[in-house]
């Protein structure tokens, strides 16, 4: 028999690597999507294929639902079609930054939207069946109280993203205290990919890089570069999410590479990949990257990107997941991600280049 999982928030990032991953692992794989007049499933595409794969005798990789997180109805009755074996709950309104310009809708997405999926599952019977992870967050340490931050460690969140989340924490607890239910917090920290989304400032840095690189776009504007984060490989990082569910007890971990590095590293080394070597000169909002070969300002800092509450560093400490579970934190390296994400880029941007010269 196929094990059966349900993945929320499949056309993102992690949900289209743990897709693939499951797939892999011989599951039978279904996804909610919202319903939305464009379609929003390019990272998934070559797993949905549509209905004409019928004729081509071929099979559909996942399966997809229209549903929201926002709607309770919804969500019961696809979990009552599904009947998963497995929940990965990695739906959210996951844009620090955006959550300060629609609170109201964060919460509802990634605290209630927890809260409706955990009851669906209560109201169907199926707390004995069903495993859920909860996709919890490092933005639930913020204002950090120890370094590096653990599964112990107190949290004070600083956005309504991580006030939403800290919610989404508490309440998959309860329900697993209160209903017996197999249900777990993953804590990631940043974990960055070539499908990272746009508007996310590792993806942003290295479009920028490629697009710079060849020559159309003049400068790249950051925020603060003095921001410390734990960064890893979002596909090391499903893998992760599966063995948390795998393990014979319902606990939370911290999934972080106990490595951490600041927003200009980040900067230095995705240029580096695209042979460019940059040299910093002056001080907050006045601080400049510059190309050493051409002296060009390739770097600046524009306040508009500062954060109402900023989080000034974040440090995960993965002894748990690696001594319980056995997980290697490690397997892609930093220097590693930022390559890989800046040669996807670069073809990337070369291709839309062409496209529309065409």
């Amino acid at each position: 028999m196929k094990k059966i999982a349900l993945i929320t928030g499949i056309t993102g990032q992690d949900g289209s690597f743990l897709a693939e991953f499951l797939i892999e692992k011989g599951y039978e794989v279904h996804g909610i999507i919202r319903r939305s007049s464009s379609f929003n499933t390019a990272r998934i595409e070559h797993l949905y294929l549509d209905e004409w794969v019928r004729d081509m005798k071929k099979d559909r990789l996942v399966n997809l639902h229209y549903g929201d997180m926002t709607d309770s109805s919804s969500l019961i009755r696809i979990i009552q079609m599904v009947q998963p074996d497995e929940i990965y709950n990695l739906a959210a309104q996951s844009h620090v930054k955006v959550s300060f310009d629609v609170p109201e809708y964060t919460a509802e997405s990634d605290a209630v939207g927890t809260l409706r999926m955990l009851e669906a599952i209560r109201i169907l019977g199926l707390e004995q069946k069903t495993k859920i992870y909860q996709a919890s967050t490092s933005e639930l340490y913020g204002k950090v109280q120890e370094v590096p931050q653990k599964e112990t460690t107190p949290f004070y969140p600083r956005s309504p993203y991580g006030v939403a989340k800290q919610y989404g924490f508490w309440i998959t607890k309860n329900y697993r205290e209160s209903y017996d239910m197999f249900a777990v917090n993953g804590i990631l920290f940043n974990h960055e990919s070539e499908r990272r989304g746009e508007t996310f400032v590792t993806r942003k840095i290295t479009l920028a890089v490629s697009r710079i690189a060849q020559g159309l776009q003049d400068k790249l504007y950051l925020g603060n570069l003095d921001s410390l984060r734990d960064w890893g490989y979002a596909k090391d990082y499903v893998e992760c999410m599966w063995m948390i569910l795998q393990h014979d007890v319902p606990e939370d971990f911290v999934i972080a590479t106990g490595e951490m590095h600041t927003v200009r590293e980040f900067c230095d080394l995705a240029f580096k990949e695209a042979g460019i070597t940059l040299r910093w000169e002056g001080e907050g909002v006045d601080e400049k990257g510059i190309d050493i070969a051409t002296e060009r300002v390739l770097v600046e800092v524009d306040p508009k990107y500062f954060r109402p509450c900023e989080v000034e560093q974040l440090l995960g400490d993965p002894t748990k997941a690696r001594t319980l579970l056995g997980w290697n934190p490690t397997k892609t390296s930093f220097p590693e991600l930022v390559k890989i994400m800046v040669n996807h880029d670069m073809k990337f941007v070369r291709k839309i280049h062409l496209k529309s010269a065409l």
